[in-house]
Parts: C-alpha cells; sequence; structure tokens
C-alpha cells in the first residue's frame, strides 16, 4: 500500500487525537487554578451584579444570531456543498447560548451555575473543528465527526462538574476539548489548504481568542489600571470579536479556483 503525503498528515492528527485520549486517562487529575473563577470587577449597575462581566455578553448572542441568519440566507460562494453549513450552524448557535449561560454564570458567580456557561464554550469549539475538518480534509468526515465531537465537548464538562462534586476536580478534559480543538484547528489549518479564499482568517480568529484568554489571566491587572474595565470583561468582547471574525470570513469567501 502506497501512502501519500496527505495520509501521512491524517495519521499524525490521529495519533494527536489518540495522544489526547491517553492524556484524560493516564495523567493524575488537575485542579483548575484560582485565578480563573477570581473576578476582580464585581461592581454592580443598576441592580445587575459584576454589571460589566454581565452585559459583554451581549456581543455572543448578537453574532451567534447574526451567523445563523446569515447562514439561513444562503449566501452563494460561502459553502460548495450545502451540507457543510451545519457544523457552521452548530457553532453559531452555541455561541448565542454562551451569551445566556454566562449571564447565568456572572449574575452569581458559583461553581454550581459555571457547568452552563462552559456546556455551550464547548460546544463552540468542537463544532468549528467539525466545520474545519469538513473544509480542509474531507466534507464526509467533518459532518460525521460533528455529533461525536459535541458529545465529547458537553462529556467533558459533565466531567468536570461530577469530579468537582466528588471532591476530586479534574479540569484536564475540559481544557483538552477547547485548547486542543484550537491545537488541532491550528494544525489542520497548516496542513492542509482550504478550498476556499480567505483562509488565513481561521487563524485571525484563533488569535483574537489567544489575546482574549491573556487578558483573562491578567483580569486583575488590567483592572487595576484605573478601574475602568476588567480583563475578564475584555475576554468576553474579544471572544466575540474571534467569532465575528469567523462571519466575516464566509461572508466574503469563495470557491477556490483550481488550475
Amino acid at each position: 500500500m502506497t501512502y501519500t503525503s496527505r495520509d501521512r498528515r491524517v495519521w499524525l492528527l490521529g495519533l494527536a487525537l489518540l495522544a489526547a485520549g491517553l492524556a484524560i486517562v493516564l495523567v493524575r487529575p488537575i485542579s483548575e487554578p484560582t485565578i480563573f473563577r477570581q473576578l476582580a470587577d464585581d461592581r454592580a449597575l443598576f441592580g445587575i451584579a459584576n454589571f460589566w462581566n454581565v452585559v459583554s455578553n451581549i456581543p455572543f448572542l448578537l453574532v451567534g444570531a447574526w451567523g445563523l441568519y446569515v447562514i439561513a440566507r444562503g449566501r452563494p460562494g460561502a459553502f460548495v456543498y450545502p451540507e457543510e453549513k451545519w457544523p457552521y450552524v452548530a457553532c453559531f448557535f452555541a455561541v448565542a447560548l454562551i451569551a445566556f449561560g454566562s449571564t447565568y454564570y456572572h449574575l452569581a458567580p458559583l461553581d454550581e451555575r459555571l457547568m452552563w456557561d462552559r456546556l455551550p464554550i464547548s460546544l463552540g469549539f468542537m463544532a468549528l473543528l467539525a466545520a474545519v475538518i469538513a473544509e480542509r480534509i474531507s466534507v464526509k468526515a467533518g459532518l460525521r465527526a460533528l455529533v461525536p465531537l459535541l458529545i465529547a465537548g458537553a462529556a467533558s464538562v459533565l466531567y468536570w462538574r461530577w469530579s468537582g462534586l466528588r471532591g476530586a476536580e479534574n479540569i484536564l478534559p475540559y481544557a483538552i476539548v477547547q485548547y486542543g480543538a484550537i491545537a488541532a484547528i491550528v494544525a489542520i489549518v497548516a496542513l492542509f489548504p482550504s478550498r476556499y479564499t480567505r483562509g488565513a482568517d481561521v487563524m485571525v480568529a484563533v488569535a483574537i481568542y489567544a489575546i482574549a484568554k491573556l487578558v483573562e489571566v491578567l483580569d486583575a491587572q488590567i483592572y487595576a489600571l484605573g478601574q475602568l474595565v476588567s480583563g475578564h470583561t475584555l475576554k468576553h468582547l474579544l471572544a466575540a470579536l474571534a467569532v465575528w471574525w469567523l462571519l466575516r470570513m464566509l461572508q466574503l469567501r469563495a470557491p477556490v479556483r483550481r488550475i
């Protein structure tokens, strides 16, 4: 049997997936650093607790709903195959749900509420990974992977919550779902060409989200600079901007003409 360069790249991604699975099974439980649950800006305005961390979720609802509307209109050139739209439908729907889950959590930042914040986040990352697989590796593979990936994303959050209730919190599966999805997306973009123009926009969105995670870690330090806005609030706005960049990609791209 002769293996092509493309076959080798697919096998490489498969081995990376296997390594992620083994890490979940073999690595000891890892508790989440407390920095991700300590919100510097807890100001209340208009009777709304943690006002800025709550209202900064509105862009998620707007960009998620806008994305669904754009896909429903069926812009020519956005998808070579009509069925390619389904991973993006799942992604934008999950983004819209983030607005509700994150608002619910930030109104009263308790562990039992955090699960509802993380569920749609995990679904969004898994749907985007399926979309990238469909666009760069195989439409059939991306569509077949969509439901299993969504189940894996939800399971990672449910497992995290269950492990916390048992007194042995393990954030590793959820971290692999989020950061592993990002790493897989970057790898696929680097290894496989897109069938559309503006393929680099995916990397721009990833870069914006990386900045969002950075300002989240610097939540208190940013808030200390005049107490105008916190890093966590900026994280919400930047993450929504990353999704908007993906939406912009769908609005501007066209199929690549093969010579």
